[in-house]
């Protein structure tokens, strides 16, 4: 069986990580996001020391759409070069398992949805 992927990113904002969200469900590449807003982030960027607010993301996959997932995120991600990490799941419980191949079905088998996401 398929295991679960989780993929960390960042956003400038809520609506982009909001409106991309939305748009990867639809399509089916993933399950579920999570959204965090508030974070507080000091990083690298082009030789000089940054601060900003962002919003962090996790998204709920499989491992087999890895690829195109990551394809899509990037040519819809507003940053330059987003972070996107892969997070492989080393367990995970059946259920959840279940509803994540399900609502990242290419048919549109959708499973039952989880109590909380």
């Amino acid at each position: 069986m398929e295991r679960p992927l989780l993929v960390y990113t960042t956003f400038p904002d809520l609506a982009s990580a909001l409106n991309i969200g939305e748009a990867l469900v639809r399509e089916r590449l993933i399950a579920c996001i999570n959204v965090m807003p508030g974070m507080q982030s000091v990083y690298s960027w082009k030789g000089a020391v940054e601060r900003g607010a962002e919003v962090a993301a996790l998204l709920k996959s499989r491992e087999g759409l890895a690829d195109a997932l990551t394809a899509a995120l990037k040519a819809r991600h507003p940053y330059d070069t987003p972070i996107i990490l892969h997070l492989p799941v080393a367990g995970a419980d059946a259920d959840t398992t279940a509803w994540i191949l399900a609502e990242t079905q290419p048919d549109g088998s959708a499973g039952a949805e989880p109590q909380s996401a």
